[in-house]
């Protein structure tokens, strides 16, 4: 997770350690992985202003409490602004289901660079809502 959300502070320019925190205060709740080797770890924090999503696939798979047991190699972070509301439930819902989708996690896992992922998450994905 500190290593997830280092990546992410870089990329956004927001604090690391708020981030950290905001993730496992999110954790503590209860696992964020949903199965399969995935993890979709998420939070919200006051000094965003949109929503931010990052895609890691780890070479190495870890234990993360996941529902059905399997270590995860594929993690989704979801940052949403404080008052992003629904907003951020129908990211939580929209990454769920392509992450489901026939085919997506094995192509995914057989990306080779971050275009490759890219492409395979945006491949036929649905509009986004206005």
């Amino acid at each position: 997770m500190q290593e997830l959300a280092a990546h992410a502070a870089a990329l956004t320019g927001l604090d690391q350690h708020a981030i950290f925190e905001t993730l496992l205060q999110r954790e503590r709740l209860g696992s964020t992985g949903v199965g399969e080797g995935i993890a979709i770890p998420h939070g919200k924090l006051p000094s965003l202003d949109r929503l931010f999503g990052f895609v890691a696939r780890l070479e190495k798979p870890i234990d993360f409490d996941a529902i059905d047991g399997m270590p995860v190699d594929v993690l989704f972070l979801l940052l949403a602004p404080e008052g992003a509301g629904a907003d951020h439930l129908k990211a939580l819902a929209r990454v769920a289901r392509v992450l489901r989708r026939p085919g997506v996690l094995e192509r995914l896992r057989a990306a080779h660079d971050a275009s490759a992922i890219y492409a395979v998450l945006t491949e036929n994905s649905e509009p986004a809502a206005a």
